[in-house]
């Protein structure tokens, strides 16, 4: 166990696709996994979904049984963390002290919750929603009675976290900075939907809000107050404000990274045989006019892995996955195509009011992005335009009776 042929960091979706796609590229080489938490790999969306709602257990979301990485042959190393890499000697220092030696490295580690940084934000009572354990802790709170929660972050993790909880009937409070909820990845239209949605809901939604600090009463969370001065009245918050890479050894180590650790077409890392994949890898993306950026989603973490195994593999082809991503609030159900960087212009088809229609991003007038709610059709014909640069006639397009695919 102190070497192997791959050396995977990271047991989330993108660590158990990329050992999971070795194996069926027809790696016979030796693969260890290394994953802080104690868990075999599981999915992460329904953390703030079905498993806080308890429609699901905990067993439904494992990606793979532990019999299947035994039958793979792939020995998992957990409830460990890499505190150093040496590119030169291909050895990483672990947590508990040993070392471990790879031929080529997969660096798939995702990212930690970003901390607010006010004062109480240590207090006992405030949470992320990242790991099983984040979500085990705050269903404990809960089924211990607590009923005032504030989200901070008016994003998909705290939109999705108020959802649930507004309907396990408790008092929830949402705070965004921001005027708006989902400023940064989605339009005016979508984002006044769902706000409405949210207060329709029973949710104090508040947006253009800034949190002081949290109080507490020398050990709990009691309270959040406001740059005002307000004080809303909290036994629990969750913090969803976004993620820090956590590429910390591999910069140290002489990796290029700013925002993430930098990879180019291959999903290969400045170092020698050091790939990155997932949350912490940022790279020139094709659906966004070539912008290097991270992605945050499942889809992108679990193509990114196949590449680097492809590649591993001496199938070596550049990175060009279709980026979508999803949503469930309440009976809603958003899926979007493509990323909206940079768009100019937005398309309306059917009405918000009928909880079921889409918003097409265009630039240029070209069709970049669709945030379709409710409309499966549009996000499927959707994609398509997407990746064909299609241009269609706006008022057609505006048409959604018109199916997409006639607009190619």
């Amino acid at each position: 166990m102190d070497k192997a042929d791959v050396v995977i960091v990271g047991a989330g979706h993108g660590g158990a696709q990329c050992a999971i796609a070795l194996r069926q590229n027809g790696f016979t080489g030796t693969i260890t996994v290394i994953g802080r938490e104690p868990e075999y790999p599981y999915e992460r969306p329904p953390l703030s979904k079905e498993y806080f709602a308890r429609e699901k257990t905990f067993d439904r979301l494992y990606i793979r049984p532990e019999t299947f990485w035994a039958e793979k042959e792939v020995p998992f190393l957990l409830g460990v963390e890499v505190t150093d890499v040496d590119a030169r000697a291909k050895r990483l220092t672990l947590s508990n002290g040993k070392t471990m030696e790879y031929g080529k490295l997969v660096w798939a580690t995702g990212g930690d919750p970003r901390r607010l940084s006010c004062s109480g934000a240590d207090l006992a009572g405030v949470h992320a929603v990242r790991t099983r354990a984040d979500c085990d802790l705050l269903m404990a709170e809960v089924d211990a009675g607590t009923k005032n929660i504030v989200v901070i972050g008016g994003g998909y993790i705290g939109l999705e976290a108020a959802a649930v909880l507004s309907k396990l009937g408790l008092n929830v409070t949402l705070l965004e900075a921001l005027p708006r909820v989902l400023a940064r990845v989605a339009g005016e239209d979508l984002s006044a939907f769902y706000q409405k949605e949210h207060r329709d809901h029973g949710v104090d939604l508040r947006t253009g809000v800034a949190v002081d600090c949290l109080e507490g009463d020398g050990h709990k969370v009691t309270g959040v107050k406001l740059a005002d001065g307000s004080v809303i009245p909290a036994e629990a918050v969750i913090v969803g404000i976004g993620i820090v890479p956590a590429v910390g050894p591999l910069i140290t180590a002489g990796a290029v990274g700013a925002n993430g650790v930098d990879v180019d077409e291959y999903c290969r890392t400045s170092l020698p045989d050091v790939y990155a994949i997932g949350d912490c890898a940022a790279f020139a993306c094709d659906f966004a006019g070539g912008n290097v950026m991270r992605v945050e989603s499942v889809q992108n973490a679990n193509d990114m892995a196949t590449c680097v195994a492809k590649a591993i593999c001496g199938d070596e082809k550049p990175y060009k996955a279709f980026p979508w991503f999803w949503s469930n609030q309440y009976d809603l159900r958003l899926q979007t195509a493509g990323i909206n960087l940079g768009f100019d212009q937005t398309v309306i088809r059917g009405n918000p009011e009928d909880r079921s229609f889409s918003v097409v991003y265009l630039k240029q007038g070209k069709v970049v992005a669709l945030d379709c709610v409710n409309m499966v059709k549009d996000y499927v014909q959707g994609r398509k335009l997407v990746e064909a640069g299609a241009s269609p006639d706006a008022e057609r397009l505006a048409d959604k009776d018109v199916p997409l695919k006639e607009l190619l």
